[in-house]
């Protein structure tokens, strides 16, 4: 993670964008996320707060990140609006986004693990309800996703599974997915989730995909309740059920079985210092083995 302060060529670019007598200054780093360093930025003449989201050399997330707000559009307010781009670097060295700063705060330190969970299930089911019209570009998110056979061996319990009936997930109606919809990357005015930020990898993808991935990282905070409570939420407010959800809860199981305890600074940069590695490994155990047995129990394959 880049952990130096804005160059002052990134202060220059942001007032540029606020107007031809603006000056910028550097606010604060943003906290959640460790791809990005990301910096709150204040102009005066005019007063304009924008967000400064830098990668490393060569990523290509800034380009994806700026097509996918561009097509966007602030999504009603639930999402940045795009100022301007660098994806090459050329500034500063660093690929680079500046966006529009959304109300909120970032917040997985909940009193009322099931407050979290309705509140991101329902605001899920509306993400995944915008016309796919708007979204022309975004890539097929299980192309860049999907669990290959010459890995099933060293993926965890449920590879082997996935190799067998993970084409049922490719197979399924997209929609605009997140990608990495877990708590962190949601902002709170306080008990009302207002906004989704870290937008980079949105692509088109079926619903269960970040259905699952939100239930593995409540699964990981609260413990096994909170996953339910929030695909309930979701399937309430979507009016649809969420086809093949077990397989789908393995597939994020799987794709997270060798990395999840890398996973602990973001938890730590948003408050829950509490957690250490070994946890999250034994939480995550313990999600494989429930959504293991609730497989083993169905009468047949077919009926996922």
């Amino acid at each position: 993670m880049i952990k130096s302060q804005p160059p002052s060529a990134a202060l220059t670019w942001a007032a540029e964008i606020a107007g031809a007598e603006a000056s910028a200054r550097t606010v604060r780093r943003l906290v959640g996320g460790t791809h990005a360093a990301t910096h709150l930025l204040e102009t005066v003449d005019p007063v304009v707060e924008m967000v400064l989201r830098r990668f490393p050399p060569g990523d290509r997330a800034a380009a994806r990140e700026a097509r996918v707000l561009a097509a966007l559009d602030g999504l009603g307010g639930w999402a940045p609006r795009l100022l301007d781009a660098d994806p090459e670097g050329k500034r500063f060295g660093e690929p680079a986004t500046m966006i529009t700063r959304l109300p909120g705060r970032s917040d997985i330190t909940s009193p009322s693990p099931e407050v979290a969970a309705v509140q991101l299930g329902r605001a899920l089911a509306r993400l995944h309800d915008v016309p796919l019209a708007r979204l022309t570009g975004l890539r097929d998110g299980m192309a860049a996703a999907t669990i290959s056979s010459s890995r099933a061996k060293d993926a965890g319990p449920a590879a082997p599974i996935l190799a067998a009936h993970g084409h049922r997930l490719a197979d399924e109606p997209r929609v605009l997915t997140h990608y990495d919809y877990w708590s962190g990357n949601a902002l709170w005015q306080q008990d009302e989730l207002v906004g989704i930020v870290d937008w980079s990898g949105a692509s088109l993808a079926p619903r269960g995909f970040d259905v699952s991935w939100c239930r593995l990282d409540l699964a990981l905070l609260h413990g096994p309740d909170a996953p339910e409570m929030f695909l309930a939420a979701y399937e309430e407010a979507a009016g649809r059920t969420v086809p093949n959800a077990i397989l789908w809860d393995l597939f994020a199981l799987t794709n997270s079985h060798h990395g999840v305890e890398t996973w602990l600074p973001n938890y730590h940069d948003l408050g829950r210092t509490g957690l250490k590695a070994v946890d999250l490994r034994s939480r995550h155990t313990a999600w494989t083995d429930e959504r293991l047995a609730c497989y083993r129990a169905l009468p047949s394959v077919k009926q996922i």
